[in-house]
């Protein structure tokens, strides 16, 4: 039971004091990135998958 005391405490200390937080606009500038290079990464999927599809259906014959 000590030590899961003191591993609560020592958890408690270092997110206190050792961890340097964001601010706020540090994390909105982050939250603003993460969005973007979603977006990115969004578009990229979709467009390789019509490729995808476009040659398959030429592929078969559909088109």
């Amino acid at each position: 039971m000590k030590k899961i005391a003191a591993y609560l405490k020592d958890s408690y200390t270092e997110l206190v004091y050792k961890v340097t937080w964001p601010s706020r606009e540090e994390l909105s500038n982050s939250s603003v990135i993460v969005m973007i290079a979603s977006l990115i990464i969004a578009l990229l999927v979709f467009g390789i998958d019509s490729l995808f599809e476009w040659i398959l259906k030429l592929l078969y014959g559909v088109l």
